[in-house]
């Protein structure tokens, strides 16, 4: 456990009097099970998300300034004259998980224990960055309020389901073969057989180049309007075996 500096209140308090705009500071005794929820609220990926997630910090403080922005004072473990500060994520209830996409975390940075000079590096190093991660995020609040949720596949009236055979044979049955789908099916290497009455992929291609062919199929059917299905054959059922026949007990001699 980090023993706890004695100055972090005050040096909270000047820090929010000397940044930019109205800050107010509000200092806290923390227990560790407040910790977890306060580390996911962080906005960093660096030393630190790895100060807080690593050592059990017994206070901290959180700045509240202009446009709803928070910054995170705490400690830093092993040097007596620093403390760190990161930007906490914005919690309106409009933002979600989505609108932080593509945003590059604005990070925290290790300050002296001097306020104005701390003041000064946060200003000039970290608020400029938070500012725009957090424009870019109200932006995307706005613009997409609701998640880019992919649509279904439209519907089809045609489809082709291509089975995986227990042989390593690729095809399908002739009948099932809609009309507009069978040239491309020639031209991608698949063979009719007959006797079969199936169209097949030879496995002689190997998994590759089956792939591959399977892949320029799907392309080409598709852009036609017609579904593609791949499917495993159905397991076959392995026959029981006859009962065993009643052990005879073997005779033994006994010799007078």
């Amino acid at each position: 456990m980090t023993a706890p500096r004695t100055d972090l209140s005050a040096f909270a308090s000047g820090l929010a009097d000397r940044l930019p705009g109205i800050w107010t500071s509000h200092y806290q005794r923390a227990q560790y099970a407040d910790q977890p929820p306060r580390t996911e609220q962080l906005w960093d990926i660096g030393h630190v998300d790895y100060i807080v997630s690593q050592n059990v910090l017994t206070h901290d403080a959180v700045l509240h300034g202009p446009d709803n922005q928070r910054l995170y004072v705490t400690d830093r473990p092993l040097y007596p004259h620093q403390f760190v500060i990161a930007p906490l994520v914005p919690t309106a209830t409009h933002i979600k998980p989505h609108h932080f996409d593509t945003v590059e975390e604005p990070n925290g940075i290790a300050v002296p224990d001097d306020p104005a000079r701390a003041a000064a590096q946060v200003a000039r190093r970290m608020l400029p960055r938070y500012e725009q991660a957090l424009q870019t995020v109200l932006t995307n609040a706005e613009t997409h309020p609701e998640p880019p949720h992919r649509p279904g596949p439209p519907q089809v009236d045609q489809v082709l389901t291509l089975t995986q055979y227990a042989d390593g044979v690729l095809g399908t049955p002739y009948e099932s073969v809609p009309v507009d789908a069978r040239m491309t099916l020639y031209a991608h290497g698949f063979q009719y057989h007959p006797h079969q009455a199936a169209f097949l992929l030879p496995a002689v291609y190997g998994d590759s180049g089956r792939a591959l062919r399977v892949h320029g199929v799907v392309q080409q059917l598709t852009a036609k309007g017609i579904g593609v299905n791949l499917r495993h054959s159905a397991p076959t059922t392995t026959a029981a075996l006859p009962p065993a026949s009643p052990t005879t007990a073997p005779v033994t001699s006994r010799t007078r």
